[in-house]
């Protein structure tokens, strides 16, 4: 490698680039990013919320087909995962992860959203029973996968 040649990038974690570090640490406040097994690594808490599709303003309509319910990744969490995958993501910007709300544990993606500013995380049905979850506030840790 000559000196002019780009860091490498480990494939096993976040990139090994030190002007990354030290945003990440000194801008961001994140003290250290990565969990035992040198992977990235957040936690957050936001409110879970629910998307009806296909709704109309007829009263007389059908419920909607379609409802998930998501939770928002947003602020210095949202920019942390953002600097350290933005050589990684995948189609639509997606971000495959391990989410944790308590005791369950699934693996996921988050995908960006200019809406909400930040990433939603969709919560399934098993996940959302096994945990308890309805609308209202909820704390996930996230790692990258």
């Amino acid at each position: 490698m000559t000196p002019s040649s780009p860091r490498p990038r480990r494939a096993d974690g976040p990139p090994s680039d030190p002007e990354l570090a030290r945003f990440l640490r000194d801008d961001l406040g994140l003290a250290d990013t990565a969990d035992s097994a040198g992977a990235a690594a957040w936690t957050a808490t936001g409110t879970v919320w629910v998307w009806r599709g296909g709704g109309t303003a007829d009263s007389n309509a059908a419920p909607p087909k379609a409802v998930w319910y998501f939770l928002t990744i947003d602020g210095d969490v949202a920019a942390s995962i953002r600097a350290v995958t933005q050589a990684t993501r995948r189609g639509f910007g997606s971000v495959r992860v391990t989410a944790r709300i308590g005791t369950t544990s699934w693996q996921t993606s988050l995908f960006p959203s200019k809406d909400h500013g930040g990433y939603l995380l969709p919560l399934k049905a098993s996940v959302r029973k096994a945990a308890g979850l309805e609308e209202g506030q909820a704390t996930v840790s996230i790692a990258l996968a």
